[in-house]
């Protein structure tokens, strides 16, 4: 029933603005937005729209706010129907011979939508040999190009997109609406006898999202090894983490097992004896400043600590008589029993269960890195939530590479990360550090993260496509600096229903940016943003 008042309310909201695009076209003056660093100087800074695309205004009840739902169904390319033949995911390492799209600024995520307007007679056979084929149906992979000078430059890693809908148009051009699936790397490319290119593509197999990823630590020096007493498979990488959080070090050492228990003593006595001087002054030493009542943590205040726990239940009376040496070893084993004994070792309780210290598996625990940009997200960006994904790392690490508003570049170096705790780690720092928008010729700023407006479910950036059959990748601001408009608002074809655009360039180097979308009528709001191409964002966004 929610899906269906849903629905009923998007059909309204169309009809509405279906309704306002007949109407006269109204624009409103825009200035130049040179030198507009200061808020207070430009009329959209009252814009009552946060970067999470929520109202804090009052509207009247004749304004109408866009509904971001209208963009991400790419209505500009008409009724499209359900492709039959789908193919379910193929496992890792498989090997397929499809048809590849070549496309300049565009790089296609897993579970990402990808438009396409298919006019070129190659391309049309590609699309019809790609319904038809056998081993993948209604399958084409995805490579971005991009250029280098004069030549072009063809990346390695890609992704292969399912057509789910399509509609082939009187003049035999087809609109399709394609779903990102899985990554491969491009083992080798030709072109066809009917001439579109085709390829051979080996699938990615994904890791599995981890706690404690073994390739990460397990070529490492455990601390047990320091003294050389205890080999590798006396501790187990897998444990879950879960198993570190006792409540105090009586429960955890109860849990352990004999062998366990004698490497959590020898861990916790060689942090003294690694960090204390065996010379007998120093030894002297560090008992008086023990008595003096200094940190009982600190390696100066205890002497080394005998790590031979079998003779620390040697009889006090035996020490009498023997040689100073004799004697000095009983006073440190007293020590150390005292320093058991009045001491709390919660803090060393993870170490017979892991290597390295808790932040340390943190860095890598996949679980904890999606929480973390998903808090991340909902703070900077908001839309959408990916709160659902939490439980699913690898899909939120894909899922936020495909929307987070950053070069087309930085956004490949994503697709090609191997590893979802290396590629949420790289999505964290970006979420972090990324403040600016700059032109990727001049490096002039034109935009701010605190400027972003959502106007898609996609999320700040999502691809379009115009009736030539170019990709546009855009993130939508409603501020922009030092951009000069070229030309007169236009209704047709636009990807926002109820928006008219109008061509954006940089007023420095005059390179087209993007475009400027106005509302055809004073009822609908947001009166404008900006739409800026991700192929012309420089990769410093500090």
């Amino acid at each position: 029933m929610d899906d269906e008042r849903i629905r009923e309310r998007e059909r309204l909201q169309i009809e509405q603005i279906r309704e306002l695009d007949f109407e006269e076209l109204q624009v409103e003056e825009v200035d130049d937005f040179h030198n507009s660093d200061s808020d207070d100087n430009d009329h959209l800074s009252s814009f009552p729209f946060s970067s999470h695309a929520q109202a804090s205004g009052n509207f009247g009840d004749d304004e109408l706010i866009f509904n971001p739902a209208l963009a991400s169904l790419h209505m500009y390319l008409g009724e499209v129907e359900d492709t039959q033949n789908r193919i379910a995911f193929v496992d890792g390492g498989t090997v397929l011979k499809i048809p590849l799209f070549y496309l300049e600024g565009v790089v296609l995520f897993p579970e990402a939508t990808l438009p396409l307007r298919i006019v070129q007679p190659s391309f049309l056979a590609a699309v019809e040999r790609a319904l038809n084929q056998a081993n993948a149906p209604s399958t084409i992979g995805v490579i971005r190009v991009y250029r280098e000078g004069a030549q072009f430059k063809y990346a390695s890693v890609g992704t292969t997109a399912e057509i789910r809908q399509y509609r082939r148009l009187g003049d035999g051009s087809f609109n399709v609406i394609t779903r990102g699936k899985q990554r491969f790397r491009l083992k080798r490319r030709w072109t066809d006898v009917e001439g579109f290119p085709c390829g051979e593509v080996q699938i990615v197999d994904e890791d599995v999202p981890l706690r404690t990823p073994r390739d990460a630590f397990g070529k490492l020096v455990p601390v047990s090894k320091l003294q050389g007493r205890y080999p590798l498979s006396t501790v187990s990488l897998s444990t879950p983490l879960r198993d570190m959080e006792a409540n105090s070090e009586e429960s955890f050492e109860s849990a352990l097992s004999p062998s366990e228990k004698r490497l959590h003593y020898s861990v916790v006595d060689s942090i003294f004896c690694n960090s204390t001087s065996s010379d007998d002054d120093q030894v002297v030493a560090t008992s008086t400043v023990q008595s003096s009542g200094s940190n009982p943590y600190s390696s100066r205040s205890i002497g080394c600590l005998a790590s031979s726990h079998d003779d620390e239940n040697e009889d006090e009376q035996s020490a009498i008589g023997k040689t100073p040496v004799s004697q000095e070893k009983y006073q440190k084993q007293n020590r150390l029993a005292s320093f058991r004994e009045s001491t709390d070792l919660s803090r060393f309780r993870m170490t017979p269960r892991a290597f390295w210290p808790f932040w340390a598996y943190r860095m890598y625990d996949s679980y904890y890195l999606a929480q973390r940009a998903a808090d991340l997200w909902k703070q900077i960006v908001g839309v959408p939530n990916m709160e659902a994904f939490v439980n699913k790392p690898d899909i939120l690490s894909f899922s936020i590479a495909s929307k987070i508003p950053v070069s087309e570049s930085i956004r490949q170096e994503l697709l090609e990360l191997d590893g979802v705790s290396y590629r949420l780690q790289r999505e964290i720092e970006l979420l972090e550090s990324f403040d600016r928008v700059r032109c990727i010729h001049c490096q002039t700023v034109i935009a701010r993260r605190k400027d972003m407006l959502i106007m898609s479910n996609e999320g700040p950036l999502g691809a379009y496509v115009n009736p030539h059959g170019y990709v546009h990748e855009i993130m939508t601001f409603y501020k922009a600096n030092d951009i000069a408009l070229r030309g007169r608002p236009v209704k047709k074809d636009s990807w926002f229903p109820g928006y008219a655009w109008t061509i954006a360039n940089c007023a420095t180097c005059e390179t087209q940016l993007g475009w400027l979308f106005t509302a055809t009528n004073k009822k609908l709001k947001p009166s404008s943003f900006w739409a800026v191409r991700g192929s012309q964002v420089a990769d410093d966004m500090r």
